[in-house]
């Protein structure tokens, strides 16, 4: 790719685009969720991309709450939740 056809491509694509690709790019699926589970940073990251999603989409009360949630992740205010697909047991 030349450096007219990158800036082209950068021009023609929008931040909210460029903001949902990171954010995809950052989720924790269901299948590294056990092995992301307490990667604070990977949890933070994925909050982070989806705060800046909600933020170019002018929704800021929910961009800030994912924001909080990516300090607790860094903060260790926040820990993992138990895993999902295990249900409670009772």
């Amino acid at each position: 790719m030349s450096p007219v056809s990158s800036t082209e491509s950068r021009e023609s694509t929008s931040s909210l685009e460029l903001a949902q690709i990171l954010a995809q790019q950052l989720s924790i699926t269901p299948n590294d969720w056990h092995r992301l589970k307490g990667d604070r940073q990977a949890q933070a990251k994925q909050q982070l991309a989806a705060a800046l999603v909600l933020l170019l989409k002018n929704q800021p009360d929910e961009a800030l709450a994912h924001i909080n949630q990516a300090a607790g992740w860094l903060d260790r205010s926040v820990s993992p939740l138990p895993c999902p697909g295990h249900g409670n047991k009772s």
